[in-house]
């Protein structure tokens, strides 16, 4: 239940429209929808201001469309879905609009403009740390936040980065996608005033242990203003971007 709809509903009952009994009945349906596998969460966009966002990874086909259903029943639209394969886009598809993009692995059901707002930056270190790069920027994007990608912008050639300094200085947050040493979000924490979040890549030789060397390297960044999330974890990064996004824009 969103916030507008709650709004709505008790202003019905102060003029008489509605009865505090119904509003009441209509209260206690909404919390969430039990569909036997799953618990389907409707006040999270009332609680949190977005709605739930469906991890794909490990759910067939028709859980992950029961759960769609029931976040659409409830008036969402561009809910997102996450790691899903192309096999698994293309049954969803015939079940519900779906906007997929096979590089990052997500999906959009029922897809739909909206204003987009701020100026988040995300970039990417290498060509190989593009799917994750990718699933921060079309989250961000879902949620409502305007997205510049930077890509290629390692620190193996600062000269790259060096060149898109405007973009990064007119930021309201950046996220810095890196594998290998994960030095990226380093430097560019030590470039730009705003919020930096760093996300370390799987992608790296045997000494990078599968994301861990540059997990841990962002963890010991010397640049302030650096947060970190999960290996791999695009859309953690996103979605926190978008917030970040969002609160500046409203202290501005």
């Amino acid at each position: 239940m969103k916030e507008e709809e709650t709004l709505a509903l008790l202003r019905r009952v102060r003029d008489g429209s509605a009865t505090p009994e119904a509003a009441m009945e209509r209260m206690r349906q909404q919390p969430f929808e039990d569909l036997g596998y799953a618990r389907v969460d409707h006040h999270r966009t009332l609680r949190q201001g977005e709605a739930e966002v469906i991890y794909g990874a490990g759910k067939t086909t028709e859980q992950i469309v029961g759960i769609t259903a029931s976040l659409h029943r409830a008036g969402n639209d561009n809910i997102i879905i996450t790691r899903i394969s192309t096999e698994t886009a293309d049954a969803l598809s015939t079940h519900f609009p779906l906007d997929y993009d096979p590089l990052s692995r997500l999906g959009i059901a029922w897809p739909c403009e909206h204003p987009m707002t701020g100026d988040v930056v995300v970039a990417a270190a290498g060509t190989s740390d593009l799917p994750v790069a990718q699933e921060a920027i079309r989250t961000a994007r879902a949620l409502g936040s305007h997205v510049t990608r930077l890509t290629d912008v390692g620190v193996a050639g600062i000269h790259r980065l060096l060149s898109e300094q405007s973009a990064l200085h007119h930021a309201r947050v950046v996220v810095a996608v890196a594998g290998m040493e994960g030095a990226l979000p380093s430097v560019v924490g030590g470039l730009v005033s705003c919020p930096v979040i760093a996300v370390p890549t799987s992608v790296g030789y045997g000494a990078s242990f599968g994301g861990l060397a540059a997990l841990l390297a962002m963890l010991n960044s010397c640049a302030s203003g650096i947060s970190v999330v999960n290996i791999d974890n695009g859309f953690g990064a996103g979605f926190l971007a978008h917030r970040i996004n969002q609160m500046e824009g409203i202290h501005k």
